[in-house]
């Protein structure tokens, strides 16, 4: 699909949308719409219930008086809610009724309305990137029924009055908006499909944007003592591996920041296996290794002013004679002696070398990770905030402002050393498990103890890897992207020189 920025004198072709703010207050484009079709749109209106409340869509086939073949007008909610989301949305839901047409071309024009703050190029660049991220699909098993999922659009264009400065807006959004498009990619891809190897040969083709790509394999971690996230993939017929990728955009001198990501390729749940539905869509358990990676793709290509690290553990859990078993004692990468009771608390297992590893060798400013690590999350939770755990007050509350400003929601919740005794070993440093009780927090508290005076968060979102039913109206597929721009908002708001 060919996403473009055209004139606003431009004259479009295929289905054009207009913007009406609540209340039926046309904008500029949509009331010259409502007068070259004789006053089609307000009578359109009037007989549609329309108020103009955000997500509200009218359309109208063959106006008389425009050559366009649809004419949409979408609801854009109050001026002084009216942001870089709402056009956002706004564009995704015009896209979304489009995809569903024989329409191979859709043009936005769609003005800056009165008082709002954000200027006219940089609204035509978030309308493209709602486009954009609605227009995502992944289709490429399909050999039946192809009609019912072959993408007709061809052609997006945004109207603005400032070509120049929509590019270049849109540059670091087109960016974010491709590494997120990576990150789905990864989480929708069968198991038998992805496995460690193939993710981290894809990790290596991000070299062609100067992006540095090392990765471990089976033999190098055995000498780091990496015996935590080796134990979990000696199950699998596929060699474990630990993808490390550099971007060096910063000042030379300057330490990292450095993202961790889980990346369990499939997750049976090893000798403690999982039941028949709970292993369903086990595939997604590498969600949070696939946000490392699209983020860091992200802040190559938009050229990102920082130094920056992703660590990535991959590995499979499965069950064979040589897996990993309940009762067995490992020693980390740390040195810390972990039993683990349970082989399907597994990523806390990868993870806790990751993490050691990540600090070890480059010694970051901080360390964020991101997991698909409890079911304990979604209960909490359910599907609409990711968990986020921290010992850095300053880095807890940036993670969670950017959050709110890109709709990635994080809710922070508690540490403390009386979580420790639910991890205590009789025989070793510490228990893979903490019980039934507070799941998550344990979890996190775990982690915690391979983190050494570095600032550190985690994020647990395993409620947000990947959605049931497809219903979010910038993720039209399985697999989220879920970290992505949250990560890269952090980065450009206040770590870039």
């Amino acid at each position: 699909m060919q996403f473009s920025f055209s004139a606003a004198s431009a004259v479009p072709s295929g289905a054009l949308v207009v913007g009406v703010l609540e209340g039926t207050n046309l904008l500029v484009a949509a009331a010259r719409a409502d007068t070259d079709t004789g006053g089609a749109v307000k009578r359109a209106l009037a007989a549609s219930r329309f108020t103009g409340t955000a997500g509200q869509l009218v359309e109208i086939l063959m106006p008389a008086g425009l050559k366009v073949s649809r004419l949409l007008v979408v609801g854009l909610g109050r001026p002084e809610k009216f942001d870089a989301h709402a056009a956002e949305m706004a564009a995704a839901t015009a896209l979304g009724k489009v995809l569903s047409t024989n329409e191979t071309e859709i043009a936005f024009a769609i003005d800056t309305p009165k008082g709002v703050k954000l200027k006219g190029p940089v609204l035509a660049a978030h309308l493209m990137m709602g486009a954009k991220l609605k227009s995502y699909a992944f289709n490429q098993y399909r050999t039946k029924d192809l009609d019912d999922h072959k993408l007709r659009l061809a052609k997006v264009t945004v109207m603005t009055g400032d070509l120049a400065a929509a590019k270049k807006a849109w540059a670091p959004l087109e960016a974010v908006s491709d590494g997120v498009f990576l990150a789905r990619d990864l989480v929708n891809e069968p198991p038998n499909v992805l496995y460690p190897a193939e993710f981290a040969r894809r990790a290596k083709t991000l070299s062609t944007l100067g992006l540095k790509v090392t990765v471990l394999g089976v033999a190098e971690m055995k000498k780091l003592g990496m015996n935590a996230l080796l134990g979990v993939g000696q199950g699998s017929e596929r060699e474990s591996q630990l993808v490390v990728i550099q971007w060096h955009g910063g000042k030379k001198k300057d330490a990292p920041v450095c993202f961790v990501g889980k990346g369990v390729c499939f997750d049976s749940g090893g000798l403690s296996l999982k039941s028949g539905s709970g292993m369903m869509g086990m595939k997604g358990d590498m969600g949070g290794g696939a946000a490392v990676i699209g983020t860091m793709r992200a802040l190559a290509a938009r050229k990102a002013k920082v130094n920056a690290v992703g660590v990535i553990g991959l590995v499979e859990n499965m069950p064979d004679g040589g897996a990993q078993r309940p009762d067995d004692v490992v020693t980390s990468m740390s040195g810390q002696t972990i039993e683990v009771l349970n082989t399907d608390a597994e990523g806390r297992l990868v993870l806790a070398d990751a993490l050691w590893y990540a600090q070890r060798e480059f010694k970051p400013k901080f360390v964020i990770d991101l997991a698909t690590l409890t079911g304990a999350i979604v209960t909490a939770l359910g599907n609409e905030h990711a968990g986020l755990f921290s010992n850095d007050d300053k880095l807890a509350q940036r993670l969670a402002d950017a959050g709110k400003k890109v709709r990635e929601k994080l809710w922070r919740l508690p540490l403390g050393s009386a979580y420790d005794k639910l991890l205590r070993s009789k025989i070793a440093d510490m228990k893979n498990i903490g019980g039934s009780a507070a799941g998550s927090i344990t979890a996190a508290q775990f982690l915690q103890r391979f983190i050494d005076k570095t600032a550190w968060a985690h994020l647990d979102i395993a409620g947000v890897g990947w959605q049931d039913g497809e219903q979010k109206l910038l993720i039209p597929s399985w697999g989220t992207g879920f970290g992505v721009r949250l990560l890269d908002r952090l980065v450009a708001d206040h770590y870039e020189g």
